[in-house]
């Protein structure tokens, strides 16, 4: 009989693509996938440690996974892992703590890939993932680590080692995911704009590979697919990336989520960012005029240590003549050791709620004005699932990050349809009733 395997995660894009790939390993080596209220015999948790919110619910689901699953292994991964290791390997029913994501290929030996342990190992430990169970698009993570110290992220202490994917392993993923029938890859990192820089140190420019050289070799690729970026720094928003991006327009999706966290010059020197307002609007300038009306996206935080209402009132002007269509919006949670936990001047959490909604109806108008100059224009939509109150419609999103009802039915699902956009409602776009797959 099979061994059964419970995966769950935590966090982000990177933590689902490393379950994922902790996942196929062990199918390959013979273990099946947990039906969902059946026990396992080895459940693998990915955690996650941005926050105090984070640490508690890993906590929460390795007790939840010990008490439904009583006579199982549990092996936990991840940054509250790799954090924290002796903290969790005291949690009930815990057997192995991996402390770092490099002994990924070794877990996945010690648990019998490669070997044929329950029958079916193919010999091999796999360098990439194969498909994306339940997911309509696929997450590829190129890259690792981060060498910025922000005074409110603890990610580079846990993930501090810069490293990047051989191009031809990344290539190959692609190439495998697209026969899946995946049509839209994202690409992602622990900082996706320190893509090959460990490589290059040394070298002349002309043999440098970046991330703008990544995407060009995959605009290469045969296939129906198309790209899309995870988040980015303004500063690494290049023109050679431009470049890239505007010579692959059917390829590559002209969004870009560029992190910007605050739109306060003081602010942002507290956070220990590396660059100041006016160069992330000039950089996000330059690819308003560089790409066909793209998307800008960002992530901001509300209510850091010693924000005023003015610097919240830089952050708002900033994020409105960046015009962007999507805001995510953090309101600062303190996070024991990093520097901005201790800085004096917390802002009480009323005051940021209150920061919070009103950025959120900024971002409401924002999305609202873009998605209506889009009006007219034929999208590209990755049909995902049906609208559950109205039939015969179904939801996607475009190229351009926009959430669209078009017309169809779940046959479409995790395929592209070329769409009018009609009208904006209720924060989506709507498809024109001429709309074709």
């Amino acid at each position: 009989m099979p061994a059964v395997l419970r995966t769950v995660t935590l966090g982000c894009k990177v933590n689902q693509y490393e379950t994922e790939y902790v996942r196929q390993g062990l199918l390959r080596a013979g273990y099946r996938d947990a039906a969902p209220r059946e026990q396992a015999d080895l459940c693998v948790v990915n955690t996650c440690t941005v926050t105090l919110e984070g640490d508690a619910k890993s906590r929460q689901t390795i007790r939840q996974l010990a008490r439904r699953n009583p006579h199982a292994r549990i092996v936990v991964m991840g940054c509250y892992a790799t954090r924290a290791p002796a903290e969790v390997a005291a949690l009930p029913g815990v057997s192995e703590v991996v402390t770092d994501k490099r002994e990924l290929p070794d877990l996945l030996a010690r648990f019998g890939v490669g070997s044929g342990t329950f029958g079916s190992g193919n010999g091999e430990i796999p360098t990439g993932i194969s498909t994306f169970a339940d997911r309509q698009r696929a997450i590829v993570k190129v890259q690792d680590g981060c060498m910025l110290r922000c005074s409110f992220c603890i990610i580079p202490h846990v993930r501090p080692r810069l490293a990047s994917r051989p191009p031809e392993h990344i290539l190959e993923e692609i190439g495998r995911l697209v026969a899946d029938g995946f049509r839209e890859i994202v690409l992602t990192g622990v900082h996706l704009g320190h893509y090959g820089i460990e490589w290059n140190r040394g070298r002349p420019k002309s043999e440098w590979l970046r991330l703008a050289g990544l995407i060009e070799r995959i605009g290469r690729l045969p296939g129906d697919f198309r790209l899309r970026l995870s988040s980015i720094e303004a500063t690494e928003v290049t023109r050679e990336l431009l470049a890239v991006m505007a010579a692959l327009p059917e390829r590559v999706c002209p969004h870009l989520h560029i992190s910007v966290q605050s739109g306060s010059e003081s602010v942002l020197r507290r956070m220990r960012r590396r660059w100041g307002p006016q160069r992330i609007l000039d950089r996000c300038l330059l690819a308003r005029r560089t790409l066909d009306a793209p998307a800008l996206t960002t992530d901001v935080i509300v209510g850091f240590p010693g924000e005023t209402e003015a610097d919240f009132a830089d952050t708002c002007r900033l994020v409105t003549e960046a015009g962007f269509s999507k805001v995510h919006i953090f309101p600062y949670s303190r996070r024991p050791g990093t520097p901005a936990a201790e800085m004096p001047d917390q802002v009480p959490p009323p005051v940021k709620a209150d920061r919070a909604k009103r950025l959120s109806e900024l971002e409401s108008q924002l999305r609202a004005t873009y998605f209506r100059q889009l009006i007219g224009r034929r999208l590209r939509v990755l049909v995902e699932s049906p609208l559950p109150d109205r039939p015969g419609w179904m939801t996607g999103h475009a190229c351009r990050y926009a959430e669209v009802e078009l017309p169809g039915t779940v046959a479409m699902r995790r395929q592209f349809c070329d769409i009018t956009a009609a009208e904006v409602r209720d924060g989506r776009i709507v498809a024109g009733m001429d709309s074709r797959q």
